[in-house]
């Protein structure tokens, strides 16, 4: 029997829709600009470079209808709604056309960014953890499975602050689908069970402040409601 030095952690986990099942959460693999409005106003050009990605850790997940506390050192934190992929099946070098095969299902997720931080590191060459894997800032949605959605390649994804609609765009204008992400990412990382992939944000982004409301949707995936703290 294994003897921990310290108590070891709860794995984190997702609410499987409709199901007693949860999915546990291994690693957190985001997409950097993968709208090309978001990419222009980020100031960078929408080109077809290779995909590139940073990471969240697991225990940075929190539930749909949870409260989001604004976190420290920052007076910046921008929301990013994305259609976030979950990994049912592990492998690597996956092609594009076996890619759907490696997938258990889709979720509505946010990427919660400390902006001025984030910011503050890139223009010193810096890593970018500080403003992207701080704690609570990987809220997910429960994951509906593709054995019930399918493998949604279009629809309306949108995200409201306060009522007010702030983020509109189609999951079909990611500049890498779906499919050329996970062949991507797979030749750079061996992908596991447990997986998950955001997939990148709409143009939009922006503030939000203690006491505001965040509601995302992705047609055929579902809906997301975070307040903040």
């Amino acid at each position: 029997m294994t003897k921990y030095a310290v108590a070891p952690m709860e794995l984190p986990a997702v609410a499987v829709a409709d199901s007693d099942e949860v999915f546990p959460v291994r690693r957190i693999y985001c997409v950097g600009r993968n709208y090309a409005e978001h990419a222009r106003e980020m100031g960078s050009d929408p080109d077809r470079d290779p995909p590139f990605f940073f990471m969240k850790p697991n225990n940075t997940i929190i539930a749909d209808g949870a409260d989001f506390p604004y976190p420290s050192m920052s007076e910046n934190v921008h929301y990013e709604m994305e259609l976030v992929v979950a990994i049912g099946t592990g492998g690597k070098n996956i092609p594009q056309a076996k890619a759907n095969d490696h997938i258990f299902g889709y979720a509505c997720g946010l990427d919660m960014t400390r902006r001025d931080l984030q910011i503050g590191m890139r223009e010193k060459g810096r890593p970018w953890e500080i403003g992207k894997a701080f704690d609570d800032s990987a809220p997910c949605a429960d994951i509906q499975p593709a054995s019930k959605i399918g493998h949604p390649a279009t629809g309306d994804i949108w995200l409201k602050v306060n009522g007010e609609i702030k983020q509109t765009a189609d999951i079909a204008d990611l500049i890498w689908n779906v499919p050329e992400t996970i062949e991507y990412l797979s030749g750079l990382f061996e992908l596991q069970p447990g997986d998950l992939i955001y997939t990148g944000t709409p143009a939009g982004v922006g503030p939000i402040v203690a006491g505001d409301v965040m509601e995302g949707h992705i047609d055929g995936v579902g809906d997301i409601t975070i307040k903040v703290t």
